[in-house]
């Protein structure tokens, strides 16, 4: 949000478009710090890497035990990359999708009324107003990425593990059974109704 970085006591303004990394290794934690949940908060996809299958590997080894080693090469400018960024605010979203994104976030506090039992049970805090924020930016790149000029549902489906594992912290239960967020998620796409009448209740899709 600052727009700038600080290291070893220099402070530097960053050109836009410009965006921040942060990986987390499962095995080897010595060195390495816990980001705190405001700023975890701050990313906007949390991504998961599994272990490279046999092709991807075979492409590893090429592409690193060779004298040639192949070369990035430049597919979009800085200029092009914040115009795509600006077509995907653009993509309209209907006020029902929006609304469901809305009750998507409520029902991740175990506080609200529409929580979930697993929310109830295991999450301590929900989901931020960014959480909101990033599962539609999320849905609107995917819309328009897959030709769309409009948010679905299932655009939302597609972004909400992404969005929302890092935002939802876990109770001291949810920890001690060794609870994935992921799992909470999924329950959640489940659970929340994506249309409702006026009284809250859940009406089928035509």
């Amino acid at each position: 949000q600052e727009h700038a970085v600080t290291a070893a006591g220099t402070h530097s303004q960053l050109e836009e478009p410009f965006f921040v990394l942060a990986t987390q290794n499962p095995i080897e934690m010595e060195g390495t710090y816990p980001l705190p949940e405001a700023q975890l908060d701050r990313f906007f996809f949390k991504l998961r890497v599994t272990f490279p299958g046999v092709d991807d590997l075979m492409e590893i080894i090429d592409r690193t035990t060779v004298r040639d080693v192949p070369t990035a090469k430049t597919v979009a400018s800085g200029p092009a990359i914040l115009a795509m960024q600006e077509l995907a605010r653009e993509v309209p979203i209907a006020s029902h999708v929006k609304a469901y994104v809305a009750r998507f976030i409520h029902a991740t506090h175990p506080e609200m009324d529409g929580a979930a039992a697993k929310v109830k049970r295991f999450i301590r805090y929900g989901a931020s107003p960014r959480a909101a924020q990033a599962l539609v930016l999320g849905a609107k790149v995917r819309a328009i990425g897959l030709g769309r000029y409009n948010v679905s549902f299932e655009d939302i489906h597609a972004a909400a593990l992404p969005a929302l594992r890092h935002r939802l912290i876990l109770n001291f239960e949810g920890e001690a059974e060794g609870i994935d967020t992921d799992s909470i998620v999924e329950s959640l796409l489940e659970e929340v109704p994506e249309l409702v009448d006026e009284h809250g209740r859940p009406v089928a899709r035509t």
